[in-house]
């Protein structure tokens, strides 16, 4: 308790300890007598006031502490600081008071949110199947996107994967790729590599392998005697046509008793909108089923239109086909294996799955889903 007026005045003198001033009045009037009966009571009279004055001046007189609930959420830790300790005020928050009258209010639990300002792409969750796979050229990158794609299996148009670390459960298919490809040394090595091999690649295209029918023909053997499962040649079109270069091949093949385990097809898209797309594509690959009765690799494809040079799809477009051919695929049960063309993506080759660096781009993130 504070007291207040004269009597505030003389504790606080009690309290400093100075002397109280002399004062006449009743008592310097009484008996000698009296005066020693009542001077061990005037004298517990004054230590009770002294003691009193020291416990009124040393009452905290400092600001009303805060509610508990804003000390709660800006007191430190009971360990952080010690008595005496320097504080800082870039990371201690300290005690505050509430004006007076105002009611406090407690200091919302603060959310947490990104520390970045760039906008965060969605995470895709990658699928991936044992159909699932794709056409692999070495970029920067292309050991972390071929991680995260979601491939099964992969192939390189080459015997082996030079600069391409295949991911832990990711399978390599060796080609072939045309007729200089058929050594000793490249056989061998296709047999060390995979578990199925790939024939030779656009036998009927220029600048690609580009082979007649009868020496792809006189080579096949040499093919055969891998011991491996064994994918015909991957013609760029016409698969379905009779008198075509497939058509012919698999014939002299079927006449000569050479083996062919399943047949490879390559398949482009001129037709943008994804419905059209996918119906085309099915088709395709159905008629050629139907003619040759064996499963099927569908080793390249993607939507380009070929017609008057060379046209690309948007990234919206080629995704939203993407998609939706996939889920088509996955119908067809003598559909055994398929590959996007392909991992890179360039100014080029803008059907590409990721950028440098491995970031996936629409395309890709569509094909992480894909299955």
């Amino acid at each position: 308790m504070r007291a207040t007026g004269q009597g505030e005045a003389d504790t606080v003198r009690g309290a400093r300890g100075v002397h109280a001033d002399p004062r006449r009045g009743l008592l310097g009037r009484l008996p000698l007598g009296v005066k020693r009966l009542l001077w061990p009571l005037a004298v517990a009279a004054v230590v009770a006031v002294l003691v009193t004055g020291v416990i009124v001046v040393v009452q905290p007189t400092g600001p009303t502490p805060a509610p508990a609930a804003t000390q709660a959420l800006d007191a430190p830790p009971p360990s952080s600081l010690e008595p005496g300790a320097p504080t800082t005020t870039a990371t201690t928050p300290t005690a505050t008071t509430s004006p007076t009258g105002v009611t406090p209010t407690a200091t919302p639990t603060p959310t947490v949110k990104p520390t970045t300002g760039r906008s965060v792409t969605p995470v895709v969750p990658t699928v991936t199947s044992k159909r699932k796979g794709v056409g692999v050229w070495t970029f920067d990158g292309v050991n972390p996107a071929l991680a995260s794609s979601g491939a099964s299996w992969y192939y390189t148009w080459d015997v082996a994967h030079r600069g391409v670390t295949s991911p832990r459960g990711t399978e390599f298919v060796p080609m072939i790729w045309g007729a200089k490809s058929v050594t000793a040394t490249n056989l061998q090595q296709a047999k060390t590599n995979g578990r199925y091999l790939l024939g030779f690649n656009e036998p009927d295209m220029k600048g690609q392998a580009e082979m007649t029918v009868e020496q792809a023909l006189e080579l096949w053997p040499q093919l055969q005697a891998t011991g491996l499962p064994l994918g015909s040649p991957a013609v760029a079109w016409g698969g379905d046509r009779p008198g075509e270069w497939l058509d012919r091949f698999m014939a002299g093949a079927k006449q000569r008793g050479y083996r062919v385990d399943f047949i490879a097809l390559h398949w482009y898209g001129g037709d943008f909108t994804t419905a059209n797309a996918v119906n085309q594509l099915k088709s395709y690959l159905q008629a050629v089923h139907d003619r040759y009765q064996l499963p099927i690799w569908l080793t390249e494809f993607a939507l380009i239109d070929f017609a008057n040079g060379v046209r690309f799809p948007t990234q919206a477009q080629q995704a939203a086909f993407l998609t939706a051919a996939t889920r088509m695929l996955g119908g067809l049960s003598w559909l055994q294996r398929y590959a996007w063309f392909g991992l890179p993506a360039t100014d080029r080759d803008q059907t590409g799955l990721f950028s440098a660096g491995g970031t996936a781009t629409a395309v890709g993130r569509a094909y992480q889903a894909a299955r």
